[in-house]
C-alpha cells in the first residue's frame, strides 16, 4: 500500500518532499498527513519555514525523533501561537543545540504543543522560553569556568514537567519554583533532578505554595480536627492530582490506607439571579460582584467530601455486588449516596447548605429519551429531589421515590438493603429501552465531592457458602485509639541561599508520658532551703493589689484631705484645687511565660563534678521555677522537644497554660527522658504558636538547653544555628522575648549568633536549681 500510495503521490506532495531533503525512513509515512493539515493553517510563508526548520532538525545531529516531532506538532502550535512564532522558536532550539544541552531537545519539542495550550500568546510563550534559557544558563555545567561542557541535569526533567506544572500554577509561579530549584540544587546533579523531576519533597512543598485554590496540604491539621471533633474518627489524608490521570478523573474514596482527597479544590461561584442562597439558605462568603454570586469555599468542598466519605462509614453496610445488574447498582449508590447524606444533615444541618450548593441541579428536559440514555440524568435529578424539597421536578414517578424515601427516613437510620431494594423498585418503574444506548447523557450530572462507593459492594471469589451472606460487615475502618495530632510544617531558613524551605521541617507534638508525681515533691523538699530563699524573693515580686493615684478630677472615691484643703481655700476667697478625686490602678504583673526545654541524648550524661545528670538537674530546676512561677500567679506553659531528623521533631506537653501545677503536671516532669538531637529553631516556631496567643502584655520564652542546634540530616554544622537565630528575629516580630539558658562551657562560640545579648551560660551545671529561678526573678523584675 505504502509503494501504490508513494506512486500516485499528488505531485505538490513529491515537491514539499524535496524541500524537505530529510534521508530518514520514518519521516515517509508520516509526511504527507502532516503536509495535509499544514497546508489548512499555514500560509505560502509559512509553509516554506515549516519546511526550512524541518530541513535543519533533521540534519543538525540529534536522531529522527526531533523531526518527527516538530512535523506532527508544529501546525496545532502556529494554529495558537501564530506563524510568527517559529523564528524564536529555532532561535531557542539552536541554542541548546550549540549548547551541551542537546538531549534537552526532544523533551522541549514534545511537551512544547501542552506548553502552548496554556501559554497561547507568543508574549508568554517568550517568556516561557525566557525561563528556559536562563535555566540552562545557570545549570549548564563548565570545567574551567570558560566553555560549558556539561549539560544541565534539570532541564530534560523540567520540560517533562512543564504542562503539568503550568496546570497547576501560573508562570510566575513556575519562574519562582525554578528559582528556588536553582539557588537550592544547582551544583548537586542527583538532587537536581529529583527536584525538577518533582521527586523531592522540597520540589511539591515549594509546587504547593506557589499555587492557588485550597490546598489540602494547607487545611489537612484543620480538617483532621474537624473529623474528630465532629465526626469521632480520624483518618490519614492521602492527596491526589486531578491532572495525572487525563483520560480517567479521579474521584475521592477510602480504603484501609486513608482518605483519597484531590490536592487542591478550588472555590465554586454559583450565581443566584433571586439573590438566595442555594436551597432556599445563604452560602457564607456573601455576594460575588454584581452577578449575585454565591461561594462555596473550597475547604467547604474538603468539609462535603469528608462527611459524605464518613456518613459512609459509619451507616453504610457493604453488599454483594452480584446479585445486580450494572444499572441497578448506579440506582443503589446513588440512593445510597443519598441516604447517607440525608442522615448527617440530621446531625448537622449546616451541612445541607454544602451539600446543595455543589450537587448540580439537572433540568428536567434536558436529556432526550429518544436519542441517547438518561438513566444517569434521571437518577441525578432524583438524588437532587431527595435532598432538596424546593426541587421543582413535576415527574410523578420521581416525586413518588420521593415521598417514598422520606418515609422510610422517618422510621429511623434505614439500612443498605432496605434503600437497595427501594432503588431497585425504582430501576424497574422507570426503566426505558434507551437507557441501553451507548451514548450516556453526561451533563450537570457529576457530584464531584462524592466518593466512588468501592467500600458498598462484595464479591464473591471461591465461595458460594451460604455463610458469607451472614457476614453483614459494617464499611468502616476497626475503632482505634487516637493518636497524636498531624503534623505541622515550619520552614526552615537556608543560609547558603538566604531563603526559606518551605514546610521543610514536620512537628509532632503530643502529651508527655505521665510518671510518679511524688518523685517532683521529693526534689523540692530536697531543695527546701533553695525555696524558702526564693520565696523571699518572691514575696518582693509578687504584685500589690492597689495603687492610689491622687488628685484625679474624676475618680472613684473622694480624696478628703485635698476635698477639705479645697473647701477652706473656697470659703476664704481663694481658687479651690477641683483635683480632690482619687482613682485606684492594680499592681500587678501581666506576663505570659513559655519554658521550653532540650531533651536531647547528651542530657544523660553526667554534670561535670556530680553524680547526677544534666536531665536530673533540670528536673530539680524546672520544678523550682514551676513552683516559683505559680506562687508569682503568671500564666506558664512548659514544653519540651528532640528530634530526628527534619521530618521527626517531636513537641512533648509538659504543662500547658490552662492546666494548674498539679500531681498530673509533675508526674509528666518526673517523666522526662532524654534522647535524640536538637533542631531548636522548628521547637522554639512551634512554641510561639501557642505563646502568641496569650493575653498579656509581656510573653517570654525561656529555652534550656546543653549546646548547640543539631541533627543527623544537618551535615552543614552552622545551617541550624542559622535557622534558630533567624527564629529568634520572627518571634521578636511577634512581641515574644527569647532568652537561652546554656549548660554547655563552650556556648559563647555559637550561642550569641542566635540570641544576641539574650542568655546566660551556667558553667557549673550543679548550680542550675539556684540560678534559673533568680534569672527568671531578674528577667520580669
Amino acid at each position: 500500500m505504502a509503494e501504490a500510495h508513494t506512486e500516485y503521490q499528488h505531485p505538490l506532495m513529491k515537491a514539499y518532499q524535496e524541500q524537505l531533503n530529510c534521508g530518514f525512513e520514518q519521516v515517509a509515512p508520516i509526511f504527507e498527513d502532516c503536509m495535509a493539515e499544514a497546508l489548512s493553517v499555514l500560509s505560502k510563508e509559512g509553509i516554506d519555514a515549516y519546511l526550512e526548520q524541518a530541513r535543519f532538525l533533521c540534519k543538525m545531529g540529534r536522531g529522527v525523533e526531533p523531526v518527527l516531532i516538530f512535523l506532527e506538532e508544529w501546525p496545532s502550535i502556529a494554529s495558537t501561537l501564530g506563524e510568527s512564532a517559529l523564528p524564536s522558536l529555532i532561535a531557542f532550539i539552536r541554542s541548546m543545540w550549540k549548547s551541551p544541552n542537546g538531549k534537552a531537545i526532544v523533551p522541549f519539542l514534545q511537551s512544547l504543543a501542552a506548553v502552548a495550550r496554556r501559554l497561547p500568546s507568543q508574549e508568554q510563550m517568550q517568556d516561557y522560553m525566557g525561563l528556559a534559557h536562563d535555566f540552562m544558563e545557570r545549570t549548564t555545567g563548565s570545567v574551567h569556568g570558560i566553555h560549558t561542557t556539561f549539560a544541565s541535569p534539570g532541564l530534560p526533567e523540567f520540560y517533562k514537567q512543564a504542562p503539568f506544572l503550568l496546570g497547576q500554577m501560573p508562570l510566575h509561579g513556575v519562574k519562582n519554583w525554578v528559582d528556588y530549584g536553582i539557588r537550592n540544587y544547582g551544583d548537586h546533579p542527583e538532587r537536581q533532578k529529583d527536584y525538577f523531576s518533582l521527586q523531592s519533597a522540597d520540589s511539591r512543598a515549594v509546587m504547593q505554595r506557589e499555587r492557588h485554590g485550597t490546598l489540602l496540604v494547607d487545611h489537612e491539621r484543620k480538617l483532621d480536627l474537624y473529623l474528630r471533633g465532629l465526626w469521632r474518627q480520624s483518618d490519614h489524608f492521602i492527596p491526589y492530582s486531578l491532572n495525572f490521570d487525563e483520560l480517567r478523573k479521579p474521584i475521592p474514596y477510602y480504603d484501609k490506607l486513608g482518605i483519597r482527597l484531590p490536592d487542591v479544590y478550588d472555590d465554586v461561584i454559583l450565581p443566584s439571579p433571586s439573590g438566595r442562597g442555594v436551597g432556599g439558605e445563604g452560602i457564607s462568603g456573601g455576594g460575588h460582584g454584581e452577578t449575585g454570586a454565591n461561594i462555596i469555599s473550597g475547604l467547604d468542598r474538603y468539609r462535603a467530601a469528608l462527611a459524605h466519605i464518613v456518613g459512609h462509614k459509619r451507616w453504610t453496610t457493604a453488599i454483594f455486588a452480584d446479585n445486580f445488574s450494572p444499572f441497578q447498582r448506579m440506582a443503589i449508590e446513588f440512593f445510597e449516596d443519598t441516604r447517607v447524606e440525608a442522615l448527617a444533615m440530621r446531625e448537622y444541618p449546616g451541612l445541607r447548605r454544602i451539600f446543595l450548593g455543589l450537587h448540580p441541579k439537572p433540568a428536567e428536559d434536558a436529556c432526550d429519551p429518544e436519542t441517547v440514555s438518561c438513566l444517569r440524568h434521571r437518577l441525578a435529578m432524583l438524588s437532587r429531589a431527595l435532598l432538596d424539597p424546593e426541587h421543582g421536578y413535576r415527574d410523578e414517578q420521581l416525586n413518588d421515590f420521593v415521598r417514598r424515601f422520606h418515609e422510610t427516613l422517618q422510621q429511623g437510620e434505614s439500612s443498605t438493603e432496605e434503600i437497595a431494594a427501594l432503588a431497585i423498585s425504582y430501576v424497574a418503574k422507570t426503566r426505558r429501552q434507551s437507557d441501553q444506548f451507548s451514548k450516556v447523557h453526561f451533563d450537570n450530572t457529576e457530584i464531584d465531592y462524592r466518593d466512588d462507593n468501592r467500600h458498598m459492594w462484595r464479591f464473591h471469589e471461591q465461595s458460594d457458602d451460604e455463610e458469607m451472606f451472614d457476614d453483614h460487615r459494617k464499611i468502616e475502618l476497626e475503632e482505634e485509639e487516637l493518636k497524636g495530632l498531624p503534623p505541622r510544617h515550619y520552614p526552615e531558613w537556608d543560609y547558603t541561599s538566604q531563603t526559606y524551605r518551605p514546610d521543610w521541617v514536620s512537628v509532632y507534638e503530643a502529651l508527655h508520658p505521665k510518671g510518679d508525681g511524688a518523685f517532683i515533691d521529693k526534689l523540692l523538699a530536697k531543695n527546701a532551703a533553695l525555696a524558702k530563699h526564693l520565696k523571699r524573693m518572691l514575696d518582693l515580686l509578687k504584685p500589690q493589689d492597689k495603687i492610689r493615684i491622687r488628685y484625679q478630677e474624676e475618680g472613684s472615691e473622694l480624696d478628703l484631705d485635698v476635698a477639705l484643703r479645697s473647701l477652706i481655700d473656697f470659703k476664704g476667697g481663694a481658687t479651690p484645687d477641683p483635683r480632690i478625686n482619687m482613682s485606684h490602678k492594680t499592681n500587678g504583673r501581666d506576663i505570659a511565660v513559655m519554658l521550653l526545654l532540650d531533651l536531647s541524648e547528651s542530657l544523660n550524661e553526667k554534670a561535670a563534678g556530680s553524680g547526677q545528670t544534666i536531665l536530673e538537674l533540670s528536673q530539680e530546676a524546672v520544678s523550682l521555677l514551676a513552683w516559683a512561677i505559680d506562687k508569682l500567679g503568671d500564666p506558664f506553659a512548659i514544653g519540651g522537644f528532640h528530634s530526628n531528623t527534619r521530618h521527626d521533631v517531636r513537641y512533648l506537653h509538659v504543662k500547658g497554660y490552662s492546666e494548674h501545677w498539679n500531681d498530673e503536671v509533675k508526674g509528666r516532669l518526673a517523666a522526662m527522658k532524654a534522647q535524640f538531637s536538637t533542631r531548636m529553631g522548628a521547637a522554639m516556631r512551634h512554641a510561639a504558636h501557642y505563646l502568641e496567643h496569650q493575653q498579656a502584655d509581656k510573653k517570654l520564652m525561656l529555652i534550656l538547653t546543653d549546646g548547640e542546634p543539631s541533627d543527623v540530616d544537618a551535615k552543614d554544622g552552622r545551617l541550624l544555628i542559622e535557622d534558630a537565630a533567624r527564629a529568634v528575629k520572627e518571634l521578636d516580630t511577634k512581641g515574644i522575648y527569647t532568652y537561652c539558658i546554656n549548660l554547655d562551657p563552650k556556648a559563647d562560640e555559637y550561642v550569641s549568633d542566635i540570641f544576641g545579648k539574650q542568655y546566660t551560660v551556667i558553667d557549673n551545671i550543679q548550680r542550675l536549681p539556684e540560678r534559673l529561678p533568680e534569672l527568671f526573678m531578674a528577667l520580669t523584675k
